[in-house]
């Protein structure tokens, strides 16, 4: 693609690398194809191709977002699917969280939007906050439908994602030192995380349980939280590289091996430390340092060579758009369950995301929720008793519309190997 920016602009490190993925590519359409929004909606600005155009001439313009702009880029889900089918090696991440942070900082939103988004912002990665901000939602859920009659989508949205049972917290999980049982192998830091640890911290136990009996010993500093990730996709770049700094700092001072991640979002964000954080000159060589040591749960036990076990239970297994296009990992979950005895089957349409991606299945309500009904009967189709991902994002949004148990990938695992069976699989044989 030919650019035209001027000398004076590609002066600005983010404009030069923009231009620099601008011109790989080709305009060839393969991205249509795997689009979510393009394969709904039909309209080349939703597409990956079309949103290239306009970050184009966003960008060279020089000028704040335009409205048609922001509609389209918003309407974006992050899923990078188109990344999987690009021939040409277009890093349509990196262009679209510039194009986000361009827009944070452009383009004025209308005073609900703005309010929503900022409150969005300010409580989900707190987890304490958070939990609040959960119980009160819940007093208000019932309203849910009477707010969809008045056109208040997006609220509607908010209430329905509240769960029907608050999860209690779990002690094994908070933030602390958890030894390795017998010979120790290693030292490792799980992310504590801030939306997960609150709608599921079984998770996290899960994960400490498998990995103390492999050897490991797991510290939980806390202290990072949030990983940056909810902030870092919708545009506000400064508190998300704040947020990202502050994991770095935990993360370097525990000394580990390696950093344990069990939220797939989260994990592609900081395998990307490095780049978001190139530019500072006292975090860039450290954010390297821990991008390198971030791991998948699923991608650290693949090294671990875990025996053979028998399991009957027969799984739909749904790969995250952040595992499969955002990590590239795309057969190592799968591979984890089958050794353990699980019998799992490939959802179809597996590349199109089921419609959660942070938060778009708030601010993008209708969208989402087409994504979430196509995915849910791609699931059903298998007649699975159970569902498998490794992404908290993706179990909430997926329960939403079916009765059919989703669990974390881990907590099978952990289960398959000696751990306890996991409550939602009460009653299934």
């Amino acid at each position: 693609m030919q650019t035209t920016f001027t000398p004076e602009q590609l002066e600005v490190p983010r404009i030069a690398e923009a231009n620099t993925i601008l011109r790989k590519c080709v305009h060839c359409g393969f991205c249509t194809a795997t689009c979510p929004t393009y394969v709904l909606l039909g309209d080349e600005l939703d597409s990956p191709r079309g949103r290239i155009y306009l970050i184009k001439n966003m960008l060279e313009s020089g000028e704040p977002a335009t409205e048609q702009t922001v509609k389209h880029l918003d309407r974006c889900l992050s899923c990078l699917a188109c990344m999987t089918t690009c021939p040409s090696g277009v890093n349509y991440m990196h262009l679209i969280d510039e194009a986000r942070a361009h827009v944070e900082e452009t383009y004025t939103r209308p005073l609900p939007e703005r309010l929503l988004r900022n409150v969005l912002a300010y409580t989900m990665p707190r987890p304490v906050l958070f939990r609040l901000s959960l119980i009160a939602a819940k007093i208000g859920s019932p309203l849910a439908p009477i707010a969809k009659s008045f056109g208040m989508n997006r609220i509607a949205a908010l209430l329905s994602l509240v769960p029907k049972e608050m999860p209690a917290p779990e002690r094994f999980g908070a933030p602390g030192t958890y030894p390795a049982t017998g010979e120790k192998k290693g030292r490792v830091a799980l992310l504590m995380g801030c939306v997960q640890s609150v709608l599921d911290p079984g998770i996290n136990a899960a994960t400490l349980r498998l990995l103390n009996r492999l050897g490991y010993e797991v510290v939980v500093s806390g202290e990072e939280a949030c990983c940056g990730s909810l902030t870092h996709h919708m545009g506000k770049e400064a508190d998300a590289l704040g947020r990202a700094k502050r994991s770095i700092d935990q993360w370097t001072k525990a000394n580990v091996d390696a950093v344990i991640i069990t939220a797939s979002g989260c994990g592609t964000t900081i395998k990307d430390y490095g780049h978001m954080l190139r530019l500072d000159p006292a975090y860039a060589e450290k954010a390297q340092a821990i991008s390198a040591k971030a791991r998948d749960v699923t991608e650290f036990l693949l090294g671990e060579n875990l025996p053979q076990a028998r399991n009957s239970l027969r799984l739909a297994y749904h790969s995250a758009c952040s595992m499969q296009h955002g990590q590239k990992l795309k057969t190592e979950p799968q591979s984890l369950l089958r050794r353990a005895g699980f019998e799992v089957m490939e959802v179809p349409e597996g590349h199109l995301c089921c419609g959660s991606a942070g938060t778009y299945n708030i601010l993008q309500p209708e969208i989402a929720t087409r994504l979430r009904d196509r995915k849910v009967a791609n699931i059903e189709s298998l007649s699975p008793q159970a569902i498998a991902t490794g992404n908290i994002g993706c179990i909430t949004q997926i329960a939403m519309g079916t009765s059919i148990p989703i669990l974390h990938t881990i907590e099978l695992l952990d289960w398959a190997y000696g751990g306890p069976r996991p409550p939602k699989l009460e009653g299934i044989a």
